[in-house]
């Protein structure tokens, strides 16, 4: 048996067919994380969605910004972006199950036999293992109650910056979904900014990574996450990025858990050109 994480799909569900076929995945003895992003943008996300539904408990998905964009829309709460591609899954028969299905995934999961944590974006630099599980499930009770959609009324914008276990109600909510589902770069003190979306190098001066921030109560975790695709494949200080940019033309990326970590890759053409 041989558990897979996987990076970023967005839609691109000819790749992920052939990184199954390259990994050969056997579905009753295998499992695969998904670092969430399993739509947008690309050319078949309602084939993504489908397929990694259909893995059933062989699949584990977290959520990531553009899944939970998704479910905003589909709730009614955003107007489209010019670059949203949901209409498919918004028009398919079984949309209901399809949504159902996807706001009851995690936002993180841990598993203590293989020592590994998914995320879609990162952990913050003050949450140890124990904070985190109690974060991320106070946003899953919400995105799972049966009024789940007012969360969509105050889930976007960039305030708060900075967590603080003291932060309650909407903020905190909003605090924590961006720091699972966008978070990238730092200021020392561990407030987000989330603009600058390069390659480490780009971004203005007194930001790092969230993983090379100091002082991490976190640093013992080894933990897989995407969102970063102009970070692409990388492996640093316990943290394995796995968004390796299938969506602009890059590869589709599949880690191999057990022992030594090992990475399985295939070239992807791109439903989109990265600008500049």
């Amino acid at each position: 048996m041989t558990t897979w994480a996987i990076g970023d799909l967005h839609g691109c569900h000819d790749d992920l067919c052939r990184l199954f076929d390259r990994i050969a995945l056997d579905p009753t003895r295998d499992r695969v994380w998904f670092v969430g992003d399993l739509v947008n943008r690309g050319p078949d996300s309602l084939a993504c969605l489908r397929a990694v539904r259909d893995l059933g408990d062989t699949a584990v998905c977290v959520l990531g910004n553009h899944d939970l964009h998704l479910l905003a829309r589909a709730a009614g709460a955003r107007t489209p972006r010019s670059k949203d591609r949901f209409d498919e899954i918004l028009d398919a028969p079984d949309r209901a199950e399809l949504l159902d299905w996807l706001r009851h995934r995690p936002l993180m999961h841990h598993d203590p036999d293989l020592g590994y944590t998914l995320v879609h974006a990162g952990l913050h630099r003050d949450w140890d293992l124990d904070t985190a599980l109690g974060v991320a499930a106070e946003v899953e009770t919400i995105l799972r109650a049966d009024d789940y959609e007012r969360l969509f009324d105050y889930m976007y914008g960039d305030e708060p910056e900075q967590w603080s276990p003291d932060l309650t109600g909407e903020a905190r909510i909003r605090c924590a979904v961006n720091i699972f589902t966008r978070m990238r770069y730092c200021r020392p003190d561990g407030s987000l900014d989330l603009g600058p979306t390069g390659p480490p190098g780009t971004q203005p001066e007194g930001l790092l990574p969230w993983f090379e921030l100091p002082g991490r109560a976190n640093a013992d975790l080894r933990i897989l996450f995407g969102h970063w695709s102009t970070l692409g494949y990388y492996r640093s200080r316990g943290a394995y990025a796995l968004d390796s940019g299938c969506l602009w033309g890059g590869r589709l990326t599949a880690l191999a858990l057990e022992r030594e970590p090992r990475a399985v890759q295939v070239e992807c053409e791109g439903a989109m050109v990265p600008v500049g």
